[in-house]
């Protein structure tokens, strides 16, 4: 068992030369207010004066101290790495120093100085950075510390103004470790209740299951007092228990008394002064227990210390696979990423890609949505009239007419506004194509993000102008197809279609249907008035201004007006409502007529405003028109949504997945090129560096857990 902290000292060589913070170690973590005797403390398990000692803050950067004990006949420990031994007694290693031996403790206070104030600066500020010190010796108990600065409330020098509060986080950051023992200074000439250590530990441990409490300067309390209470736990109770020592005084430090005589006059004042717990206090004392402690700590670690090693093992190992090899046949190399990204883009467009997006739409998928979702709810949402008003289809079919009243609708005039209305086909095309191509780019980022990519930007970036450049090339063909597409369909309106002949036939029913039911009315009513002439012929001597007379022509007159429609009961166009009402109408003048109805003047530009009101037959003319119209252009839309995604595909999307491969190849694989392009990125290379080195150091922790054997632990 008392192998267990070597074992804990290698480990924390081997993860200090990588500065991993992954694995928290046990370690005993010194945390006390400021001149509280923490540096004494240490001093005093050490038996050697080696760390800065002065008013003020002292220890301004956290020193990780390892103690190691070696007998003088070890020859494992002093024997370096040129094969030569140490003859020295005592000596010490700093980890910033490599190989570097001090048998000198006033060298390595030193070099503490000089290393903090190169840190720190030189005017009590504070750095987070460790310093790493082992310290050989065969008077030492094997033990792991953590000196830290002590905490302080006022800022002097040029220490920030949260001074306070840097010193408070960088103690919480290191006693926060679960596997660390937490030692809590304080001094006996201040009341224990107002400890801070003690305070701050609480913090981080409630149960008090890896605190012990330290009380310093027994010998400087006031006269008359103790600490029997402080130190039997009655006034604040520590589980891991509160041990008492005697520090040497400032006088003692100048005079450099020698450390074994402030122990004998350590235990000369215990005896003295607390005799009942004497043998439970003092610094030998505190170096066993600490010594005790730690071992049953890394006892209880080991297990899941193990288990954690071999984890991160697995995890940076596959974080090292990810960052590739570095490159030996970079012709090859080459090759295979333009392969390998080539085949990601064309599998993104097909849907068989490795890894299929689940929060949104990509690739193939986004396409197909864009050719039956986008264009084709455009496309929908064009109203076959749309911009044409009825005034608008009377004028075309008036001009198509010429100087000649026509008999029937001019074929010229549906021309000329089925074609308007094919036009704004075009425009929702040319928009498909755009967002086609914005999708394609998109792929490129997608695929961009394999490991390769991010090694290599300069071949990224190259990948990204190539493929970019041939998308920019296909935009114009497949543009232009889009558009004859719809200028196909302007260039010949095909009146023989299939479903425009059956529109053509329920139209000329439904007009032949219009014109026999008109046929129909006007023999109707020539019917009438020739029963009326003859009714009229049949009455003898019949005075006309006579009742019955009126009665006769008026029931004649009622009864052709029921059968007359609308327009014709209103008089038709032109015509004056009076001139059938009465029986003598017919034997009026032409010139007393227009006197009586006036002349209508035609202005010089006739008025084609939504207020005129339409005969029937102009009713029915454009209502002719926009039917066909209608009919024809549903027609030319569903073939416009048929080609318009077919086209797109074959000059855009199939262009693109069956000449990317050889385009990049043309403009990639070129022999003076390709050492800039499988440049690799610093950040990678940093990275694969740092994974390699912790993989290793991985390793070798794995290998020096497994040299503990069971009966060594338990």
């Amino acid at each position: 068992m008392e192998g267990l902290i070597p074992v804990i000292n290698k480990l924390q060589d081997v993860f200090n030369t990588v500065g991993s913070e992954c694995i928290q170690l046990p370690q005993i973590v010194v945390i006390g207010s400021q001149s509280s005797g923490k540096s004494s403390v240490l001093e005093s398990l050490v038996g050697r004066d080696f760390l800065p000692r002065g008013t003020g803050i002292v220890t301004r950067r956290p020193l990780i101290l390892q103690l190691i004990y070696v007998s003088k006949d070890d020859t494992e420990y002093r024997t370096q790495d040129g094969g030569d031994l140490i003859k020295a007694e005592e000596w010490g290693k700093f980890l910033h120093t490599k190989n570097k031996i001090y048998t000198d403790f006033e060298e390595i206070r030193q070099e503490i100085e000089n290393e903090t104030e190169r840190m720190s600066g030189t005017n009590k500020g504070i750095c987070a950075e460790p310093i790493n010190l082992k310290i050989f010796s065969p008077n030492v108990v094997n033990l792991t510390l953590v000196d830290l600065p002590g905490i302080t409330k006022v800022p002097v020098g040029d220490q920030p103004a949260d001074i306070e509060m840097q010193i408070r986080d960088l103690c919480s950051q290191y006693i926060g470790n679960p596997n660390s023992i937490i030692l809590a200074v304080t001094s006996a000439n201040t009341d224990i209740a107002t400890s801070e250590s003690l305070k701050l530990a609480k913090e981080v441990d409630p149960d008090g299951r890896r605190t012990l409490a330290v009380v310093t300067k027994l010998d400087l309390m006031d006269a008359g007092t103790d600490a029997m209470e402080v130190l039997c736990g009655r006034v604040i109770p520590v589980k891991l228990g509160i041990i008492g020592v005697v520090n040497r005084s400032q006088a003692d430090i100048n005079k450099r008394k020698d450390m074994q005589e402030a122990l004998k006059d350590e235990a000369s004042f215990l005896q003295k002064k607390y005799p009942s717990i004497g043998n439970r206090n003092g610094t030998p004392y505190l170096a066993r227990t600490l010594n005790r402690l730690l071992m049953h700590h890394i006892r209880d670690c080991l297990p899941e210390l193990k288990t954690r090693v071999n984890v991160l093992i697995a995890q940076f190992s596959s974080l090292l696979n990810s960052f590739g090899e570095p490159v030996d046949d970079k012709s090859q190399v080459l090759l295979q990423i333009i392969t390998r990204f080539a085949s990601a883009y064309c599998n993104t467009i097909e849907g068989t890609a490795k890894n299929i997006e689940t929060t949104e739409l990509c690739g193939g998928a986004r396409i197909c949505y864009i050719f039956h979702e986008t264009f084709g709810r455009t496309l929908e949402s064009v109203d076959p009239l749309g911009g044409l008003s009825t005034m608008d289809v009377l004028t075309a079919i008036r001009n198509a007419t010429g100087p000649r009243p026509a008999l029937f609708v001019p074929e010229v005039s549906f021309e000329l506004l089925v074609k308007r209305q094919i036009r704004r086909l075009e425009e929702p095309g040319l928009r498909c194509v755009e967002l086609v191509h914005e999708e394609m780019q998109r792929i490129i980022q997608h695929c961009g993000t394999q490991q390769e990519m991010l090694r290599f930007p300069k071949l990224h970036d190259k990948i990204l102008d190539v493929v970019t450049h041939l998308l920019r090339s296909r935009l114009p063909p497949t543009n232009t197809m889009v558009e004859n597409l719809v200028h196909i369909e302007l260039a010949y309106i095909n009146t023989k279609h299939p479903d425009f002949y059956e529109a053509q036939l329920v139209h000329k029913s439904l007009t032949e249907n219009t014109e026999s039911a008109r046929s129909a009315q006007k023999e109707l009513v020539s019917k009438q008035q020739m029963d009326e002439k003859d009714m009229r012929m049949q009455i003898p001597n019949q005075d006309l201004n006579g009742s019955s007379s009126w009665k006769i022509s008026s029931l004649l007159r009622n009864s052709k007006l029921e059968y007359l429609n609308p327009a014709e009961k209103g008089g038709g166009e032109g015509q004056n409502p009076t001139s059938s009402s009465a029986p003598g109408s017919a034997s009026q003048s032409p010139r007393s007529s227009r006197k009586t109805q006036g002349i209508n003047l035609l202005p010089e530009v006739p008025s084609q405003g939504p207020q005129r009101k339409l005969s029937q037959r102009e009713q029915r003319d454009c209502e002719v028109i926009e039917r066909l119209i209608k009919s024809y252009f549903l027609i030319v839309r569903k073939n416009i949504q048929d080609s318009v995604p077919k086209a797109i595909m074959h000059f855009l999307v199939n262009n693109i997945k069956d000449n990317l491969q050889s385009e990049l190849v043309r403009q990639l694989y070129k022999q003076e090129e390709i050492d800039m392009l499988l440049e690799e990125s610093e950040h990678i290379a940093q990275r694969r560096k740092e994974a390699q080195e912790m993989v290793q150091a991985l390793q070798r922790a794995s290998h020096i857990i497994g040299e503990i054997r069971e009966t060594h632990v338990w």
